[in-house]
C-alpha cells in the first residue's frame, strides 16, 4: 500500500523476469549465478525495496484456464511463446519508477535476458467503485493472506 500524507509515499512494483530457453528447458542457474543473485537480494532486503521474489518452474508444469461465459477451457503446458512467459519475480516497495529502474540495473544478469516493471494497483486507485465496505473486506483479504504467508498452520 501507499503510505500517505507523511513525505513517505511508497509504490509496490513487481520485477518480472521473462523465460527464456533456459529456464523453460527447466536449466537451473549455476552457484556463480546463485550467489550473486543471492547477494544482490541481500541487498534489496536490508535496504527494505524487496517484499518477496521467487522463481517459476518450467510452462511444461503449468496449465492455462480461459473462461468463456460459462465455459472454462483448461490448456496444460507447455506453452508455444517464451517472450510471453515468466520464470520468476520480485515485488518491490520503491518510491518511484525510477528507483525501480535503477535497482534493476544492479542484477546480476546478462546474455539477452528481458525485464519487465509493472507497478500495481493500489486501493486508491479504484475510487468511489471500492466502497467502505468492499475496502474492509480487501483490508480483512490481506491481513489473512499475511498471516497464512508467516506459515500459520490453520485455515478460517
Amino acid at each position: 500500500m501507499r503510505a500517505k500524507g507523511k513525505g513517505n509515499n511508497t509504490m509496490r512494483v513487481m520485477v518480472i523476469v521473462k523465460d527464456n530457453k533456459d529456464s523453460e528447458a527447466g536449466v537451473m542457474p549455476d552457484q556463480k549465478i546463485l550467489a550473486e543473485t543471492f547477494k544482490y537480494n541481500q541487498e534489496l532486503v536490508k535496504s527494505g525495496v524487496m517484499l518477496a521474489a521467487d522463481g517459476l518452474r518450467p510452462s511444461s508444469t503449468g496449465k492455462r484456464v480461459k473462461f468463456l461465459a460459462d465455459q472454462r477451457i483448461i490448456t496444460d503446458g507447455p506453452f508455444a511463446e517464451t517472450k510471453e512467459l515468466i520464470a520468476g519475480f520480485w515485488i518491490w516497495k520503491v518510491k518511484s519508477m525510477e528507483e525501480a529502474v535503477e535497482w534493476l540495473k544492479r542484477a546480476p544478469f546478462g546474455g539477452g535476458v528481458e525485464i519487465e516493471i509493472r507497478q500495481f494497483h493500489e486501493a486508491e486507485d479504484f475510487g468511489p467503485a471500492l466502497t467502505p465496505e468492499l475496502k474492509e473486506q480487501e483490508k480483512h483479504l490481506r491481513k489473512e493472506c499475511e498471516r497464512l504467508a508467516k506459515g500459520a498452520k490453520e485455515r478460517p
